[in-house]
C-alpha cells in the first residue's frame, strides 16, 4: 500500500510529520510519500539519518495555513500539499492520505476534490473516545465536521461509525447509542426524536439514547451526535483529564508518604493517562467521502504521525469506503433522498 502524508500542514511540520514516517517506516514495508516543500522535506531526511527507499518527496510548494479560509484555499492553492495530496488520493496514486492541517479545507477538500459517498447528505469526523471505566474505547461520530445535522445525517454517522468499528476494530454487531439529554424515546429536540425513530428502523444494533454522564462508561461502541455536540464532549472531555491528573500529581507531590505512595502507583497513572492521549491513537477518519483520509491533531508529533499511519491502515486495506458505498444502498428506504 502507499500511503501519502500531508508533510506541510500542521503546527510543527515539516519535522514532526517527517520524524513520524521515519518511525512508520520502521514498523511497516508499505510506501510512504511525504507531500511538500523538497528541499524543506529532505533536511528533515537528512536529520533523521534516513537512507532509505520507503520513504518518497512529492513536490507541493504551496501551504494551506490555519488562518486560510477552506473553500479559497482548495480553489485557488492547487499546489498546496493538502490539494496534491487528496488529488494523489483521488488518481488511484495512493492508497490513504493523512493530514494534521487546516481541519475545515481537509474536509471540504476531501468533499470536493475526492466527492461524497452517494447517498452520505454530509461527511463526519469519527474520533476514538475513552472508556474511563477501563474498558475498550468508542468511535464517537461527529467529532466536528459539521456544526448542525439533521435527523438522515445522524442516521449515516451511525452506519458510518458501525462499519468503521466493525472492520478496522474487528468488533461484531458494534453498539450505536445517540447522545441526548434523557433516556427516554420523547426526550431531545425534533432533531434527536426523528433521529431516534430512523436508526431504531435501521438493521443497526441500536441501543437507543445515551445521557452525557453515560459517555464515558463506554454503554456503546458508536456515539452519534452533531459535530458541535461531539467537539463539545471530546475537549471537555480533555480538559476534565488534564485538571484530574494535575491535581493528583500536586497531591501526590504534597508530603513525603504523598510521594512514596506516588512512585508506587506511577506506572499505573502512566497507563491511565495514555489512554486520554490523542497521540495514542494518531487520527481521526474522515467518513463519507471516496477515499481514506486521516485528520490529525493540529499539534501532532512524531508519535500522533506515527500512530496515524499505523492506525489508519487498516482503514484502507479492509475498504471500509467501498463496504460503506455498499450498505447505503440497502439503507436507502430509511433515507429521504433530497
Amino acid at each position: 500500500m502507499r500511503v501519502v502524508l500531508d508533510g506541510m500542514g500542521g503546527d510543527h511540520a515539516p519535522e514532526e510529520i517527517v520524524k513520524g514516517a521515519v518511525a512508520a517506516a520502521e514498523e511497516i514495508s508499505d510506501e510512504i510519500c511525504i507531500v511538500g516543500e523538497p528541499n524543506a522535506i529532505e533536511t528533515q531526511l537528512k536529520k533523521c539519518k534516513y537512507k532509505g527507499d520507503q520513504i518518497k518527496i512529492v513536490p507541493a510548494h504551496d501551504v494551506i495555513t490555519m488562518h486560510d479560509s477552506p473553500v479559497k484555499a482548495i480553489r485557488h492553492k492547487p499546489d498546496s500539499s493538502l490539494v496534491v495530496g487528496l488529488n494523489m488520493l483521488k488518481d488511484g496514486e495512493g492508497d490513504m492520505f493523512v493530514s494534521a492541517g487546516n481541519t475545515g479545507a481537509l474536509i471540504v477538500g476531501s468533499r470536493l476534490i475526492l466527492g461524497r459517498i452517494r447517498g452520505i447528505d454530509r461527511p463526519a469526523l469519527a474520533s476514538v473516545y475513552p472508556d474511563m471505566t477501563g474498558g475498550d474505547p468508542c468511535l464517537l461520530v461527529d467529532a466536528g465536521a459539521s456544526s448542525e445535522s439533521k435527523a438522515r445525517n445522524l442516521l449515516e454517522y451511525g452506519l458510518m461509525g458501525s462499519i468503521y468499528v466493525e472492520k478496522v476494530w474487528e468488533r461484531e454487531n458494534p453498539r450505536v447509542g445517540l447522545v441526548n439529554l434523557g433516556a427516554e424515546e420523547s426526550k431531545g429536540t425534533s432533531v434527536t426524536k426523528d433521529a431516534y425513530q430512523m436508526l431504531s428502523g435501521s438493521n443497526l444494533n441500536f441501543i437507543g439514547n445515551v445521557e452525557g454522564r453515560d459517555v464515558p462508561k463506554g454503554v456503546c461502541d458508536v456515539i452519534v451526535c452533531d459535530g458541535f455536540t461531539g467537539n463539545v464532549i471530546l475537549k471537555l472531555t480533555e480538559g476534565v483529564s488534564m485538571s484530574i491528573f494535575k491535581l493528583i500529581k500536586n497531591t501526590l507531590k504534597s508530603n513525603v508518604k504523598a510521594m512514596v505512595g506516588g512512585a508506587l502507583i506511577k506506572s499505573k497513572l502512566s497507563g491511565l493517562k495514555d489512554e486520554f492521549d490523542y497521540e495514542e491513537y494518531g487520527g481521526a477518519p474522515v467518513l463519507g467521502v471516496s477515499g481514506p483520509v486521516i485528520k490529525m491533531h493540529g499539534s501532532s508529533t512524531e508519535r500522533a504521525v506515527r500512530s496515524a499511519i499505523l492506525r489508519g491502515l487498516p482503514y484502507a486495506a479492509e475498504n471500509v469506503v467501498d463496504i460503506i458505498k455498499r450498505e447505503m444502498l440497502d439503507m436507502a428506504e430509511y433515507i429521504e433522498e433530497e
